[in-house]
């Protein structure tokens, strides 16, 4: 399959996610912009306030609790419309656009101590959006990184260099 092609698709994935969501923001009466691309070779859905975002973060909900589950609904109406499971990532209020900020901060904290002491670090469990940033942190360090547990309470541990 081509890039142009893979890319086709993704985007036809992300247009059907889209189409969710506005079907989901009409319902609840809410209003948002909703942003379609492809990044890292997934679909990304975001959607945006036109105002201020109080009313969207409540799709968010505690720790991005539902924004996890509206993102796991998206994927299952990709996939009821095209037959292929999805990878497509959902974004609302900007929540995993910070989040992701956050989470390197805290990664690059632990890799300095792991540096330092030279002992691997566990961090508190996330989920595999944040495991998945952490990952790469510590990869883009030069150091290596692995998942540990069973979810919900799986979680990375930064690994000293070999």
């Amino acid at each position: 399959m081509t890039d142009e092609t893979k890319t086709s698709k993704l985007e036809a994935e992300g247009d059907v996610a889209a189409d969710f969501l506005e079907e989901l923001l009409d319902i609840l009466d809410m209003d948002g912009d909703i942003d379609i691309s492809v990044e890292a070779g997934r679909a990304k859905v975001a959607v945006v306030a036109d105002g201020p975002s109080q009313d969207l973060k409540r799709l968010v909900g505690p720790d991005g609790e539902v924004l996890d589950a509206l993102q796991d609904l998206a994927r299952l109406a990709v996939q009821s419309e095209t037959g292929e499971l999805s990878r497509l990532m959902l974004d609302i209020a900007d929540f995993r656009a910070g989040r992701r900020e956050r989470l390197a901060e805290q990664a690059r904290e632990a890799i300095e101590r792991v540096k330092d002491s030279g002992q691997r670090e566990s961090l508190p469990p996330m989920n595999a959006f944040e495991r998945k940033v952490v990952h790469d942190v510590v990869l883009e360090a030069g150091l290596a990184s692995e998942s540990e547990g069973e979810d919900p309470h799986r979680y990375v541990v930064v690994l000293p260099a070999a």
